[in-house]
Protein backbone atom coordinates (compact mmCIF):
# COMPACT_ATOMS: atom_id res chain seq x y z
CA UNK A 1 0.00 0.00 0.00
CA UNK A 2 2.77 2.40 1.00
CA UNK A 3 4.69 1.35 -2.10
CA UNK A 4 1.76 2.32 -4.28
CA UNK A 5 1.50 5.68 -2.54
CA UNK A 6 5.19 6.32 -3.11
CA UNK A 7 4.88 5.42 -6.78
CA UNK A 8 1.86 7.68 -7.16
CA UNK A 9 3.66 10.52 -5.41
CA UNK A 10 6.73 10.03 -7.60
CA UNK A 11 4.58 10.03 -10.73
CA UNK A 12 2.87 13.24 -9.58
CA UNK A 13 6.25 14.85 -8.90
CA UNK A 14 7.52 13.86 -12.37
CA UNK A 15 4.43 15.31 -13.99
CA UNK A 16 4.82 18.56 -12.09
CA UNK A 17 8.53 18.74 -12.87
CA UNK A 18 8.11 18.08 -16.59
CA UNK A 19 7.92 21.29 -18.62
CA UNK A 20 4.62 21.93 -20.33
CA UNK A 21 4.79 21.70 -24.08
CA UNK A 22 3.61 24.86 -25.78
CA UNK A 23 0.47 24.31 -27.82
CA UNK A 24 0.35 25.06 -31.51
CA UNK A 25 -2.17 27.83 -30.86
CA UNK A 26 0.18 29.45 -28.33
CA UNK A 27 3.04 29.31 -30.85
CA UNK A 28 0.91 31.02 -33.50
CA UNK A 29 -0.22 33.61 -30.92
CA UNK A 30 3.40 34.41 -29.98
CA UNK A 31 4.35 34.57 -33.65
CA UNK A 32 1.48 36.99 -34.30
CA UNK A 33 2.67 39.28 -31.50
CA UNK A 34 6.21 39.18 -32.82
CA UNK A 35 5.21 40.02 -36.41
CA UNK A 36 2.92 42.79 -35.16
CA UNK A 37 5.80 44.25 -33.15
CA UNK A 38 8.44 43.99 -35.88
CA UNK A 39 6.32 44.84 -38.93
CA UNK A 40 2.55 45.42 -38.47
CA UNK A 41 2.07 45.94 -42.21
CA UNK A 42 2.87 42.27 -42.83
CA UNK A 43 -0.17 41.24 -40.80
CA UNK A 44 -2.29 43.36 -43.14
CA UNK A 45 -0.58 41.79 -46.18
CA UNK A 46 -1.38 38.27 -44.89
CA UNK A 47 -5.04 39.18 -44.36
CA UNK A 48 -5.33 40.89 -47.74
CA UNK A 49 -3.79 37.86 -49.46
CA UNK A 50 -6.57 35.70 -48.00
CA UNK A 51 -9.34 37.95 -49.31
CA UNK A 52 -7.60 38.39 -52.67
CA UNK A 53 -7.30 34.66 -53.32
CA UNK A 54 -10.83 34.06 -52.05
CA UNK A 55 -12.22 36.84 -54.27
CA UNK A 56 -10.41 35.44 -57.32
CA UNK A 57 -11.97 32.03 -56.63
CA UNK A 58 -15.45 33.56 -56.35
CA UNK A 59 -14.91 35.54 -59.54
CA UNK A 60 -13.91 32.41 -61.42
CA UNK A 61 -16.95 30.64 -59.98
CA UNK A 62 -19.27 33.40 -61.17
CA UNK A 63 -17.74 33.31 -64.64
CA UNK A 64 -18.40 29.57 -64.99
CA UNK A 65 -21.75 29.65 -63.18
CA UNK A 66 -20.66 27.89 -59.96
CA UNK A 67 -19.80 30.62 -57.41
CA UNK A 68 -20.75 28.56 -54.33
CA UNK A 69 -18.75 25.51 -55.43
CA UNK A 70 -15.65 27.61 -56.22
CA UNK A 71 -16.18 29.47 -52.97
CA UNK A 72 -15.88 26.22 -50.98
CA UNK A 73 -12.74 25.31 -52.90
CA UNK A 74 -11.05 28.71 -52.76
CA UNK A 75 -11.65 29.31 -49.02
CA UNK A 76 -9.17 26.69 -47.69
CA UNK A 77 -6.74 27.51 -50.49
CA UNK A 78 -6.89 31.20 -49.56
CA UNK A 79 -6.27 30.29 -45.92
CA UNK A 80 -3.19 28.22 -46.85
CA UNK A 81 -1.76 31.07 -48.92
CA UNK A 82 -2.30 33.57 -46.10
CA UNK A 83 -0.87 31.19 -43.50
CA UNK A 84 2.14 30.44 -45.68
CA UNK A 85 2.90 34.17 -46.00
CA UNK A 86 2.37 34.63 -42.26
CA UNK A 87 4.85 31.86 -41.37
CA UNK A 88 7.45 33.39 -43.69
CA UNK A 89 6.93 36.80 -42.09
CA UNK A 90 7.07 35.23 -38.61
CA UNK A 91 10.38 33.51 -39.37
CA UNK A 92 11.87 36.75 -40.68
CA UNK A 93 10.65 38.66 -37.62
CA UNK A 94 12.01 35.99 -35.26
CA UNK A 95 15.48 36.13 -36.78
CA UNK A 96 15.43 39.93 -36.85
CA UNK A 97 14.48 40.06 -33.15
CA UNK A 98 17.50 38.01 -32.01
CA UNK A 99 20.10 39.06 -34.60
CA UNK A 100 23.09 40.70 -32.96
CA UNK A 101 22.31 39.25 -29.53
CA UNK A 102 24.75 37.08 -27.59
CA UNK A 103 24.10 33.43 -28.43
CA UNK A 104 21.75 34.12 -31.34
CA UNK A 105 23.46 31.47 -33.49
CA UNK A 106 23.18 28.89 -30.73
CA UNK A 107 19.49 29.68 -30.32
CA UNK A 108 18.88 28.99 -34.01
CA UNK A 109 20.97 25.81 -33.97
CA UNK A 110 19.17 24.42 -30.93
CA UNK A 111 15.82 24.93 -32.62
CA UNK A 112 16.71 22.32 -35.26
CA UNK A 113 14.64 19.35 -34.22
CA UNK A 114 16.06 16.14 -35.65
CA UNK A 115 19.52 14.86 -36.39
CA UNK A 116 21.47 17.70 -34.79
CA UNK A 117 22.74 17.99 -31.22
CA UNK A 118 24.14 21.40 -30.30
CA UNK A 119 26.48 22.24 -27.42
CA UNK A 120 26.60 26.04 -27.19
CA UNK A 121 29.68 28.08 -26.32
CA UNK A 122 32.35 25.38 -26.24
CA UNK A 123 34.90 28.15 -26.74
CA UNK A 124 34.43 31.83 -25.84
CA UNK A 125 36.79 34.81 -25.99
CA UNK A 126 36.85 37.95 -23.86
CA UNK A 127 35.19 40.04 -26.56
CA UNK A 128 32.28 37.55 -26.65
CA UNK A 129 33.28 35.69 -29.79
CA UNK A 130 32.09 32.13 -29.40
CA UNK A 131 32.09 28.72 -31.01
CA UNK A 132 29.21 26.23 -30.82
CA UNK A 133 29.66 22.53 -31.48
CA UNK A 134 27.09 20.51 -33.42
CA UNK A 135 27.15 16.76 -33.93
CA UNK A 136 25.27 15.37 -36.92
CA UNK A 137 25.67 12.90 -39.77
CA UNK A 138 27.84 15.53 -41.44
CA UNK A 139 30.30 15.00 -38.58
CA UNK A 140 31.33 17.72 -36.15
CA UNK A 141 30.21 21.19 -37.21
CA UNK A 142 31.85 24.12 -35.46
CA UNK A 143 29.78 27.28 -35.73
CA UNK A 144 31.41 30.58 -34.84
CA UNK A 145 29.76 33.93 -34.27
CA UNK A 146 31.24 37.29 -33.38
CA UNK A 147 34.09 39.38 -34.76
CA UNK A 148 36.59 38.22 -37.43
CA UNK A 149 38.87 36.96 -34.65
CA UNK A 150 36.42 34.09 -34.12
CA UNK A 151 38.43 32.21 -36.76
CA UNK A 152 41.22 31.65 -34.25
CA UNK A 153 38.70 30.13 -31.82
CA UNK A 154 37.46 27.85 -34.58
CA UNK A 155 41.00 26.69 -35.29
CA UNK A 156 41.58 25.96 -31.59
CA UNK A 157 38.40 23.94 -31.36
CA UNK A 158 39.13 22.12 -34.63
CA UNK A 159 42.53 20.98 -33.31
CA UNK A 160 40.86 19.85 -30.10
CA UNK A 161 38.25 17.81 -31.99
CA UNK A 162 40.83 16.30 -34.34
CA UNK A 163 42.83 15.09 -31.34
CA UNK A 164 39.82 13.88 -29.40
CA UNK A 165 37.89 12.38 -32.33
CA UNK A 166 40.53 11.37 -34.83
CA UNK A 167 39.09 10.60 -38.26
CA UNK A 168 35.75 12.35 -37.68
CA UNK A 169 35.15 15.07 -40.32
CA UNK A 170 35.08 18.62 -38.92
CA UNK A 171 33.31 21.46 -40.73
CA UNK A 172 33.57 25.16 -39.87
CA UNK A 173 30.75 27.66 -40.31
CA UNK A 174 30.80 31.35 -39.44
CA UNK A 175 27.53 33.19 -38.82
CA UNK A 176 27.35 36.62 -40.42
CA UNK A 177 26.35 38.65 -43.44
CA UNK A 178 29.77 39.00 -45.05
CA UNK A 179 31.32 36.92 -47.83
CA UNK A 180 32.00 33.27 -46.94
CA UNK A 181 29.62 33.57 -43.99
CA UNK A 182 26.13 32.18 -43.41
CA UNK A 183 23.38 34.56 -42.34
CA UNK A 184 21.32 33.77 -39.27
CA UNK A 185 18.22 33.35 -41.44
CA UNK A 186 19.89 30.75 -43.67
CA UNK A 187 21.79 28.92 -40.92
CA UNK A 188 19.30 26.06 -40.42
CA UNK A 189 18.99 25.42 -44.14
CA UNK A 190 22.78 25.47 -44.57
CA UNK A 191 23.27 22.95 -41.76
CA UNK A 192 20.71 20.56 -43.19
CA UNK A 193 22.32 20.68 -46.64
CA UNK A 194 25.76 19.62 -45.41
CA UNK A 195 26.77 16.24 -46.92
CA UNK A 196 26.27 13.23 -44.64
CA UNK A 197 29.54 11.46 -43.79
CA UNK A 198 28.64 9.34 -40.74
CA UNK A 199 26.17 6.50 -40.36
CA UNK A 200 23.87 6.11 -37.37
CA UNK A 201 26.23 3.84 -35.40
CA UNK A 202 29.21 6.15 -35.95
CA UNK A 203 27.21 9.19 -34.93
CA UNK A 204 26.05 7.44 -31.77
CA UNK A 205 29.65 6.65 -30.85
CA UNK A 206 30.76 10.23 -31.52
CA UNK A 207 28.03 11.63 -29.28
CA UNK A 208 28.86 9.16 -26.54
CA UNK A 209 32.46 10.36 -26.52
CA UNK A 210 31.40 14.02 -26.64
CA UNK A 211 29.46 13.63 -23.39
CA UNK A 212 32.74 14.00 -21.52
CA UNK A 213 33.38 17.33 -23.24
CA UNK A 214 31.17 20.13 -21.95
CA UNK A 215 30.45 23.71 -22.88
CA UNK A 216 29.76 26.95 -21.07
CA UNK A 217 26.46 28.30 -19.81
CA UNK A 218 25.50 31.41 -21.72
CA UNK A 219 22.22 33.32 -21.88
CA UNK A 220 20.17 32.40 -24.93
CA UNK A 221 18.09 35.11 -26.62
CA UNK A 222 14.54 34.84 -25.34
CA UNK A 223 11.50 35.07 -27.54
CA UNK A 224 9.33 32.95 -29.82
CA UNK A 225 11.01 30.98 -32.58
CA UNK A 226 8.08 30.31 -34.94
CA UNK A 227 10.16 28.00 -37.11
CA UNK A 228 8.27 25.13 -35.48
CA UNK A 229 5.01 26.17 -37.11
CA UNK A 230 3.89 23.56 -39.62
CA UNK A 231 4.08 25.29 -42.95
CA UNK A 232 1.85 24.14 -45.80
CA UNK A 233 3.66 22.11 -48.40
CA UNK A 234 4.03 23.56 -51.85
Amino acid sequence: MFGRKKKAAAATTDKNAAPKKQSQLAVVKDAFKLVKKESPSRIVISILSFFLVFAIGIAIGISIGHPIYLGFISFPFAFLVAFFLFTRFANTAAFASIEGQLGAGASVLMSIRRGFVTTPAVNVSRNQDMVHRVSAKAGIILVGEGSPSVRSLLQEERKKMERFLSGVPVTEVIVGNNKDQVSLKKLQRHMKKLPKKLNTAQLREVRARLKSVGGLNIPMPKGPMPTNIKMPRR
